[in-house]
C-alpha cells in the first residue's frame, strides 16, 4: 500500500518543537532586555513647560543643587523649586525672555508651573530622599552629572538590582557629606574612605525585602 504522506513529513514534529524553542528563548531574551529600566527608563526626558538648562545654571553659573532643592536633607522626596526661587534672579536677569514666560505667569497669577516629574519610583518602593543625603550619598550617583545636561534626563536604572548594588558595598559610593552636591567627585582611596564614613555614620542599608516594600 502507498504511503500517503511523504517521508519528508517525518521530521515535520522534531523541526516545529526546535522552532518552538527558538522561539521562546528569543522571545524570553528580548523581553528580558527590552523590557527592563536599563532599555525602558534610562535616557527618558519629558519636555518641561520652561526649557530650563542645568548645564546653565549648574556647570555654568555654579548653582548648588541645594539652592533651589531646598528640602533635600530634610525630607523624603527633593522638592520642585517654587516660582520664588526662579524670580529671586529673573525678576532682574532675562525679564523680557519669552521661554521664561510660564514663569512671569505663575509669579503673577499664583499658580504654581506644572513642571513634568523625571525620576520615578514605583508606589511599592520606599525611597526616603535625606536618608540617603545625609549620610554621603551624593546627588550625581542617582541622577548623572546634572551639570552637564541641558536638558534633564534619567541617566540611571533606578531598578531594584541597581539600588542594591549600592546596598551590599555602600563604601564604593558614599562621599563626605559636605560633597554630595560636588559635581565629578573623585578619590583615589575611596575604599577606604568609603568604609571610614560607613563606620562613622553607622551606615547599614536594608537588603531585605521590608527595607524598602512596605
Amino acid at each position: 500500500m502507498a504511503q500517503i504522506f511523504p517521508k519528508w513529513t517525518n521530521q515535520i514534529p522534531s523541526k516545529l518543537l526546535i522552532g518552538l524553542i527558538v522561539t521562546v528563548n528569543v522571545v524570553i531574551l528580548g523581553m528580558w532586555y527590552y523590557f527592563t529600566p536599563a532599555f525602558t527608563d534610562v535616557g527618558y526626558a519629558p519636555e518641561q513647560p520652561v526649557p530650563f538648562s542645568h548645564q546653565i545654571h549648574v556647570g555654568k553659573l555654579g548653582l548648588d543643587c541645594q539652592y533651589c532643592h531646598t528640602s533635600v536633607t530634610e525630607s523624603k522626596q527633593a522638592n520642585v523649586p517654587p516660582t520664588q526661587t526662579c524670580m529671586n534672579c529673573h525678576g532682574q536677569i532675562k525679564t523680557d525672555s519669552e521661554k521664561l514666560a510660564p514663569i512671569r505667569e505663575s509669579w503673577e497669577t499664583g499658580a504654581a508651573v506644572e513642571w513634568v516629574r523625571v525620576h520615578n519610583l514605583p508606589d511599592y518602593a520606599y525611597f526616603n530622599h535625606a536618608a540617603h543625603v545625609n549620610v554621603g550619598v551624593g546627588c550625581e550617583s542617582c541622577h548623572g552629572r546634572i551639570d552637564k545636561m541641558e536638558v534633564v534626563y534619567q541617566a540611571e536604572r533606578l531598578s531594584m538590582n541597581w539600588c542594591l548594588e549600592c546596598h551590599r558595598e555602600p563604601e564604593k559610593f558614599l562621599r563626605p557629606v559636605e560633597e554630595i552636591t560636588t559635581m565629578g567627585y573623585q578619590v583615589e582611596n575611596q575604599l577606604l574612605i568609603g568604609a571610614e564614613l560607613v563606620k562613622k555614620n553607622n551606615v547599614s542599608p536594608p537588603q531585605y525585602c521590608q527595607g524598602c516594600h512596605y
